[in-house]
């Protein structure tokens, strides 16, 4: 490996691994809840996954603009301008608020949809209980992902990972004490699991705060909401809420899909998901890295390592995967049996975990090839690959096979598949072409 290549996969890794456990770490709360549901019954865990995915699916569209945070600060820091940097992420204080406020009411609206895809009349009550509890904490979510693009972008990780590891260690204790009832806290089932959730989403950006007023700024700071700022980041981050609402839009419906199949296969369905998450965030924070190292350089107007910076940040990701891969195809029912404790949910659990061994590569690609896109400010091509993948392809081969065909929630998650491939594809190949050097040079941002 040349020494350039070497460093930059060291420099990405000191970077990368903290933001990997801490967005695993998101994905883990979510998890600890659909197993904690799965031990009181396959219609609460049902219930709690949809509750779950269609509030992250209508959150998406603030996190999105929040996202645009990561390539505008780590611009700034590129240019060694710290006070602009601590300048966007008061702007993002604002965004997050706006952006938080004008979600709430479609997110309440969407939980009549849960009845419309086939839940059953239980499982729709249930999940949409669990909705109502989670609304406070998409305030608390989208000020995190502002308050995490910040320090990201100034290469401040650790905050960030510790955060993550105490709102975790809350959220498990609180799903606990709040589903099952302890001492005079009474039995809340699905209400508790999303008060856990929401409680702890507000806690680690508690914690970012605290590490946020020790970074210096070299100059006046503007805290007050500016226009410009806000519209600039409102036009680079609305093509990645609306690529993440296309994405996730699709895993809500497959949601819903599974749900229509039964009880059982709906179950089955949230408990792998809850590992396709797992892994997913993970490469979501090698993503969030390569976005930071790859607008440092362009920020410095260094065109040859923005692409450096890009191709480790992908072959990282396509090694991981692959070893997330190997380890579902040796294991699958320890992994199922991890998250279910029902004898029904458990072998349909276990056939997926084959058909997301043979999607990580794939998902690892697409994920981090929309970070180092953005880390060049390319958000729209992002967004229109994803609706072709996920709604032309992924979409009409997952309603065939699984509906059609007869194969059920597994037949559902090889269209997923087909799906994730042809994004992973366009992205990977549309960040080489954007960066080859017969290309012309990366241009500073403006």
């Amino acid at each position: 490996m040349p020494s350039a290549f070497r460093t930059e996969l060291v420099a990405l890794l000191r970077l990368a691994l903290p933001l990997a456990a801490a967005q695993a770490g998101q994905a883990l709360m979510g998890l600890v809840d659909t197993a904690v549901m799965g031990r009181v019954s396959a219609t609460a865990q049902a219930a709690a996954g949809l509750g779950n995915s269609l509030t992250f699916t209508v959150s998406f569209l603030g996190m999105g603009l929040m996202l645009s945070l990561d390539p505008l600060v780590a611009w700034a820091v590129g240019e060694r301008r710290l006070t602009e940097a601590r300048a966007w992420y008061w702007q993002g204080v604002w965004l997050a608020l706006g952006a938080a406020s004008l979600l709430l009411g479609p997110l309440v609206a969407a939980t009549a949809l849960f009845r419309t895809f086939g839940a059953s009349a239980q499982v729709a009550e249930e999940a949409t209980r669990y909705v109502v509890w989670r609304l406070p904490g998409v305030y608390g979510l989208l000020l995190f992902v502002g308050a995490r693009a910040y320090l990201q972008g100034l290469g401040k990780a650790r905050p960030i990972f510790v955060a993550m590891v105490l709102a975790n260690v809350v959220n498990a204790g609180l799903d606990v004490a709040l589903v099952f009832g302890v001492g005079p806290i009474p039995a809340l089932g699905v209400s508790g699991a999303a008060l856990a959730t929401t409680v702890s989403t507000f806690l680690q950006w508690a914690v970012l705060l605290v590490a946020i007023r020790a970074e210096p700024v070299d100059g006046p700071l503007r805290r007050a909401p500016a226009l410009e700022k806000l519209t600039q980041a409102v036009r680079l981050g609305a093509p990645i809420g609306l690529h993440l609402i296309v994405e996730a839009g699709l895993f809500a419906l497959a949601a819903l899909l599974a749900a229509s199949l039964g009880d059982v296969e709906g179950a089955a369905h949230q408990a792998a998901m809850q590992w396709a998450s797992v892994t997913f965030c993970v490469t979501v924070g090698i993503g969030s890295a390569a976005t930071t190292r790859v607008g440092w350089a362009q920020g410095a107007g260094d065109a040859a390592g923005a692409r450096r910076a890009g191709l480790v940040a992908l072959g990282t990701a396509a090694l991981f995967m692959l070893g997330a891969a190997s380890v579902f195809v040796t294991a699958p029912g320890f992994f199922a049996r991890l998250i279910t404790a029902s004898p029904d949910v458990l072998p349909v659990a276990t056939s997926l975990m084959f058909v997301l061994a043979a999607f990580q590569l794939s998902d690892g690609l697409q994920a981090v090839g929309a970070g180092v896109l953005r880390g060049v400010g390319e958000t729209r091509f992002t967004f229109f690959a994803n609706v072709v993948g996920h709604w032309l392809i992924g979409l009409p081969v997952a309603w065939w096979l699984g509906l059609k065909q007869g194969l059920g929630v597994v037949g559902l998650w090889w269209g997923l598949s087909a799906g994730l491939s042809f994004v992973a594809v366009a992205l990977v190949l549309r960040f080489a072409l954007r960066t080859s050097p017969a290309s012309s040079s990366v241009p500073a941002p403006t």
